[in-house]
């Protein structure tokens, strides 16, 4: 699944960004204008992702596309080959470590974001893993992309387009009750869901009666997920849980009976490699 692919403004970017003036080896060397193919391979398996963007990273620079024809979501195994190009050996060299790396390491958070998704919906396919905003600053767009194309969806997009209400807020409101809280918050902003991120079943509670939509549990174990997710059943709030949440326990705290997970792993997962073949034609 593609969700989308970036501009070709930004990607003008990347590429200039590592050759702002040629590649000065292809030019020193004399071999430029020689023409050549590039083969780009997955060399261990993964979710595929960035690959859009890699293709035209190619086709901005007049490569021409040999094949095959992938999308980001896809899952390759081993040796499969994901993109082939064929022109002159400087624009090949060019082109090669930009598009290369934006493949590593797009494929690596939507790996990892499937690996969580895949967790968590054997479980309950119903169940939601959504990711946060601490992805690298400057690469939202991409790793927004990467998340998507593996099944998740964005937690929050930015400050601007969420209500979500942290212990940090509260610590200014004085003794305002959370009543009173949710409703200023849904004066101002009647459309959006009123989320309140708690750290203990006692706050939950207490949000959630007062009326907030999401109570999203930060670090709490197991067991109060399990007795909250009683505790609300035939309630219209619903639970989160964020803090930790991976691919070796998103299996059981829905089993425990959360159903939105948030998580950050994703933006820390490493790089899954991709293997690069040049030759002269």
């Amino acid at each position: 699944m593609n969700p989308y692919t970036l501009p070709d403004h930004e990607l003008e970017a990347l590429l200039h960004d590592d050759a702002p003036c040629g590649d000065a080896t292809t030019h020193a060397l004399g071999i430029g204008q020689q023409t050549g193919q590039m083969h780009l391979r997955a060399r261990q398996a993964m979710t595929l992702c960035g690959v859009e963007e890699a293709r035209r990273m190619g086709k901005l620079r007049g490569l021409r596309v040999l094949g095959p024809s992938r999308h980001s979501g896809e899952a390759l195994a081993a040796g499969e080959e994901i993109l082939s190009f064929s022109g002159p050996a400087a624009t090949l060299h060019q082109v090669w470590k930009t598009a290369q790396t934006w493949m590593e390491y797009l494929s690596g958070i939507a790996t990892c974001t499937r690996a969580i998704v895949h967790a968590a919906q054997v479980v309950d396919p119903l169940a939601s893993v959504v990711c946060t905003r601490k992805n690298f600053p400057g690469t939202k767009a991409a790793a927004i992309k990467a998340v998507l194309c593996a099944g998740a969806s964005p937690h929050r997009l930015n400050l601007s387009e969420t209500l979500l209400v942290f212990a940090e807020h509260r610590a200014f409101l004085g003794d305002e009750a959370p009543a009173q809280t949710l409703a200023r918050l849904r004066q101002t902003w009647p459309e959006r869901p009123a989320i309140v991120e708690v750290g203990s079943e006692a706050e939950a509670l207490h949000w959630a009666a007062a009326g907030a939509d999401i109570v999203q549990l930060e670090k709490l174990p197991l067991a109060s997920v399990e007795r909250l997710s009683q505790a609300l059943i035939g309630s219209h709030c619903r639970l989160a849980v964020a803090g930790g949440i991976n691919a070796q326990n998103a299996g059981d705290y829905v089993a425990a009976g959360a159903r939105i997970l948030v998580t950050s792993a994703p933006y820390f997962a490493g790089p899954k490699d991709v293997a690069v073949s040049i030759s002269a034609t």
